[in-house]
């Protein structure tokens, strides 16, 4: 890759490979980023606002340049690069988890510009405590309003954004105070988990997530793969249950053999692998 900065509010990365944006932020991983009318992304992460838009070298290619708005050097090498994950060889990835997987390969052809991004743990434990059975639009919408009602503002394009509120805030909070985010019963698994954040710090370990107050096995294992860095964990909802059954021909009930498969068949990269499987039987 190759970079310039034509001005101080605009950074270009050249010769990005296997990305594209819609694939990244549209795969269940965030839900922060809105699409613009002119096919870019504007969004909020690590107190950042920033607009990205992908230029692809040909159509379909996953290949290009990748235009940054709102963002200076050291934003991008402090907050972007990393939050990308653009160091990362996901060609070598790919080829990796295909090899003879004709399934794979299918669902990779999908999403092949999947990037795995690296989010701040707690934003990441609070958002995926809000999606429990919950579609991506209302927990976008639900994100959003706790936000607006308990976060920072911070000055971005077209006004300001606002970040998630910190376990500090959130802990000193009612059920009743979050009534307007309308979270239902995720609220006082909020509020429980952010006390217990105050009182024990962020989790290190998968076991330390999963005692976490609502944090069931499902979400500690997105949390651990997009939170944490764990590219191994293999989270399984009701999409992947259907797109295990339809592909590998998997009792949709039986997550623990699909757990099981993930370890044998993905190893180190189940993440990434769900992550294609998701994508794929999300948009067929």
């Amino acid at each position: 890759m190759m970079y310039s900065f034509p001005d101080n509010n605009t950074y270009i990365v050249h010769n990005v490979k296997d990305f594209n944006l819609d694939h990244i932020f549209d795969c269940g991983q965030c839900f922060r980023w809105e699409k613009q009318e002119d096919n870019s992304y504007s969004g909020i992460a690590f107190g950042k606002v920033a607009n990205m838009q992908f230029e692809e070298t040909e159509e379909g290619s996953c290949c290009g340049r990748l235009i940054i708005k709102n963002c200076t050097a050291e934003d991008f090498d402090n907050v972007w690069k990393d939050y990308l994950d653009l160091d990362r060889d996901y060609g070598a990835i790919k080829e990796t988890l295909t090899g003879e997987d004709e399934i794979m390969k299918l669902a990779v052809s999908r999403g092949q510009g999947i990037r795995i991004l690296k989010q701040d743990l707690w934003e990441t434990i609070v958002s995926f405590i809000i999606s429990q059975n919950n579609n991506i639009p209302r927990i976008k919408g639900c994100i959003e309003k706790l936000a607006r009602e308990f976060g920072k503002a911070v000055e971005g394009p077209g006004g300001n954004w606002y970040e998630l509120p910190d376990a500090e805030m959130l802990a000193a909070l009612t059920v009743e105070d979050l009534a307007p985010v309308r979270l239902g019963y995720r609220a006082k698994y909020l509020i429980a988990t952010a006390q217990t954040v105050c009182q024990c710090g962020l989790p290190k370990t998968f076991e330390e997530l999963s005692a976490l107050t609502g944090v069931g096995p499902k979400v500690a294992n997105c949390i651990s793969l997009f939170g944490m860095g764990n590219m191994n964990s293999f989270p399984i909802d009701v999409w992947v249950k259907r797109v295990m059954n339809q592909l590998y021909g998997m009792d949709e009930s039986d997550t623990k053999a699909m757990t099981a498969y993930a370890q044998e068949h993905f190893g180190e990269l189940g993440g990434i692998a769900q992550q294609y499987l998701f994508y794929y039987i999300r948009n067929i």
